[in-house]
């Protein structure tokens, strides 16, 4: 076991080269190992293209070798035929004879058929090797499949009193809490879900794009929350492909299950501060991450947003502000 959790440590960080680009596919890493010496290794690079293991298989120079080796993957290989063909039956077609998987993927379609697959082919298969780090590398495809609805991020900037805006007047400009370093992380989050959620206020009052710029990455999906349909057309947000507008009556958990039916498993909430209280009142949130300036803002302060009940996961500092990350009580 010791040196099985060896090459799929390695095989964890492969997958981590799909951050951001995999989505809403999981990040997952191979490693193909023969006699003590690594052959061959891949990752999956990005939705809709080969998967973990067709990269590593095509890496191996010398193909013989595979039929005496043994390949670790941090997730089940698929048994379905998807964008891709099914990567249990590659495995068993290169008569590879032991599969290493660290965990077993919740994905209807897989879920245990891929381990079948390769189990009444012949092929050793070993479950659950470092299977806690293999379920938190993609965690939020993990509570995807599991509850059919997105993993729910919550995020905003607030000063130090919990204000996320003072009170405005005709000429007043919205109150800046991030700093550069701030803006420039959000729009890494930004590229590291797959949705992007705001309140019809927000748009109305900030004519938001919800784009990645900052960054290298890609933007995610736009959902503006619009129930008394109040969003222009020509809003910002509202341009170009990816803008889901909701003008429909309908409860946010019955919305996250829509979002998940269309692919969505990651979905980022950045405001305004109703919305955002609704979710912390409906429990339908995963994860906070607040940024607090130093700034006080009462008795001028607006859109009050209190820090929820929950875990205190990590605590930075960017420049003079903090930024706080919590996951709710269990």
């Amino acid at each position: 076991m010791e040196i099985d959790s060896r090459y799929m440590a390695r095989a964890i960080q492969l997958a981590r080269n799909g951050l951001g680009y995999a989505s809403p596919n999981p990040m997952v890493g191979a490693v193909i190992v023969h006699d003590g010496q690594i052959i061959g290794e891949g990752w999956h690079r990005r939705c809709g293209q080969a998967h973990a293991e067709v990269n590593a298989v095509a890496s191996v120079r010398n193909p013989e070798l595979l039929k005496h080796s043994t390949i670790y993957v941090t997730l089940e290989p698929c048994s379905h035929y998807g964008k891709t063909p099914p990567c249990a039956q590659l495995l068993i077609d290169k008569q590879i004879p032991r599969v290493v998987i660290g965990s077993l993927d919740p994905f209807e379609k897989v879920s245990g058929r891929g381990v079948a697959m390769l189990r009444q082919a012949g092929v050793e298969v070993v479950c659950g090797v470092m299977e806690q780090e293999c379920r938190m590398l993609n965690k939020r495809f993990m509570y995807a499949h599991t509850h059919r609805m997105p993993y729910v991020t919550l995020k905003w900037a607030c000063s130090s009193d919990g204000y996320m805006d003072s009170d405005r007047t005709e000429n007043t400009e919205p109150v800046k809490f991030s700093s550069p370093l701030g803006a420039t992380l959000v729009h890494l989050m930004r590229s590291r879900h797959d949705a992007i959620m705001v309140g019809s206020g927000t748009v109305l009052a900030d004519d938001c794009r919800l784009d990645v710029r900052l960054v290298d990455g890609q933007s995610p999906r736009r959902v503006v929350m619009d129930r008394r349909n109040r969003v222009p057309q020509n809003a910002a947000v509202m341009q170009g492909q990816g803008c889901l507008h909701i003008n429909h009556e309908c409860t946010l958990e019955q919305l996250l299950h829509e979002l998940y039916e269309q692919g969505i498993t990651s979905l980022m909430v950045e405001g305004g501060a109703t919305l955002l209280r609704e979710f912390v009142r409906t429990h339908l949130w995963c994860e906070a991450r607040i940024e607090q300036s130093p700034l006080k803002l009462a008795p001028h302060g607006a859109a009050h947003m209190p820090i929820p009940s929950g875990e205190i996961k990590s605590i930075e500092h960017i420049g003079s502000n903090i930024l706080v990350t919590l996951i709710p009580n269990n």
